[in-house]
């Protein structure tokens, strides 16, 4: 199977839309062994319904994915509308392993796949999390740690439901996925939505997630220094325009993660941010920039292409909701770029809660995976 299958199509009618996808999927080939499966949330009710009737029809057992405010293809992008977007890949046997946590300890899960974990010194990781679970920022870097894995993919994102895809359907499943052996490869890359203003500085006092001195100066004193004149005079203009961004520690590559404002105390200089701060860290103020945007995604698609060597058989990408058609415009102009420069490569994702890059938390941000 030298590309992967895709099919995708939008309509209120689950049936129809199956079918739809079906007739792109085309007749797999023999070695399809696995598939991709990402819907809006108009129907996450009807998940079950959809994926028993992908595995009917195409006889593949082994399937993954959730749902999302929106859901992407090669080119397409399907925001706030009935949609279902399929991929099907072929992956040498025994190369790739199902999994789904329960809210036990992680070494419930651990001992359930450790046979074949203990095969692969490594491996790579499509995951889906739901964002109600508790702890979970803490909970993926144990993940990764014991399973020696480099994970990529999101939190659900929806009104309707959390559905957990992994071969069954289940809405209260803290994450699950798929694990890749070591031999299959994959180039994955990671893109920012916001671009950093100002210096580093450092948190010398908060308490929890509020932000006292920075610099030993008041951190409001701060934010506006950074943020400029203009902005400083009226901070109700900085909402959905400035963010935090919190440098991760050892990265080569000055990658950060976002978070939001949550308040401001303009008379104790207090500013809250939605993460939770310690006194020592890093920290930088960061604005919401669509023009960068394009930029750091046009520089990431070709750094992936570049360390690829060749043309992908397929991919994965997840983009935060913020993303899509409120920074790239209406007519799909985020999976445009991709396609532009991957050509015509079978892609499936979807728009996240918050998106996963090895063992972190993303916000704004895209992350792509091709698979060789």
């Amino acid at each position: 199977m030298e590309r992967f299958a895709l099919g995708h199509a939008s309509g209120t009618d689950w049936k129809a839309v199956c079918q739809d996808c079906l007739q792109q999927l085309g007749t797999l080939p023999a070695e399809a062994n696995i598939g991709f499966i990402y819907l809006t949330d108009y129907f996450v009710a009807d998940s079950r319904s959809i994926v028993a009737f992908f595995k009917g029809e195409t006889g593949l057992d082994r399937w993954v994915g959730t749902s999302g405010h929106g859901v992407l293809a090669s080119g397409r992008e399907y925001y706030d509308e009935p949609a279902i977007v399929v991929m099907a890949g072929a992956f040498p046997d025994g190369s790739f392993n199902v999994f789904k946590a329960g809210h036990g300890p992680l070494d419930e899960l651990l001992d359930r796949h450790g046979a074949w974990l203990g095969a692969s010194q490594s491996h790579f990781g499509i995951v889906h999390a739901d964002p109600r679970t508790p702890h979970l920022d803490a909970l993926l870097p144990q993940f990764v740690a014991s399973t020696n894995s480099f994970l990529v993919g999101g939190l659900t994102s929806s009104s309707a439901g959390y559905p957990q895809i992994a071969d069954t359907v289940d809405s209260e499943t803290p994450f699950s996925g798929v694990l890749f052996s070591s031999g299959v490869e994959v180039v994955s890359g990671l893109t920012q939505g916001c671009t950093p203003l100002g210096p580093t500085h450092e948190i010398t006092e908060a308490r929890g997630n509020v932000l006292s001195s920075l610099d030993h100066r008041p951190a409001l004193e701060v934010l506006k220094e950074d943020v400029g004149e203009l902005l400083a005079r009226d901070l109700r203009r900085i909402g959905d325009y400035i963010f935090v961004a919190l440098p991760v520690s050892g990265s080569d590559r000055g990658d950060y993660v976002v978070r939001n404002l949550t308040g401001i105390d303009p008379e104790r200089g207090l500013v809250g941010v939605g993460a939770r701060l310690d006194a020592g860290r890093r920290l930088m103020f960061c604005r919401r920039d669509a023009t960068s945007a394009r930029a750091d995604l046009k520089r990431m698609l070709a750094d992936v292409k570049h360390r690829a060597g060749r043309t992908p058989r397929g991919a994965v990408y997840y983009s935060c909701v913020a993303r899509g058609p409120n920074m790239f415009g209406p007519k799909s102009g985020e999976m445009g770029a991709i396609r532009e420069e991957l050509g015509d490569c079978p892609i499936v994702g979807f728009f996240c809660n918050g998106e996963i890059s090895h063992d972190r938390i993303y916000g704004y941000t895209g992350v792509l995976s091709v698979f060789l």
